[in-house]
């Protein structure tokens, strides 16, 4: 999975700024990224705090985790 050049609270800054009344094209320019991922952040991370964040990224390695065992295990032949 690719890795985003912003961390977390990189993110959480642009959105407070957005919600502080700075123009949206003006924050993309600003801090190089296209109105697409602005979007997506948005829908994404919009109403959470740091702490909500921090439970969902850690949710999503655990999923993520427990879906790699099972793969392997599905995979595995019986004998």
């Amino acid at each position: 999975m690719k890795k985003s050049r912003f961390t977390e609270a990189q993110i959480m800054a642009v959105l407070r700024q957005a919600e502080g009344g700075v123009p949206v094209p003006e924050l993309c320019r600003e801090h190089g990224i296209s109105s697409t991922s602005f979007n997506k952040w948005r829908a994404k991370y919009g109403d959470m705090d740091a702490s909500m964040m921090s439970r969902m990224k850690a949710l999503e390695d655990e999923n993520r985790r427990l879906k790699r065992m099972y793969a392997d295990l599905a995979c595995r032949p019986i004998f």
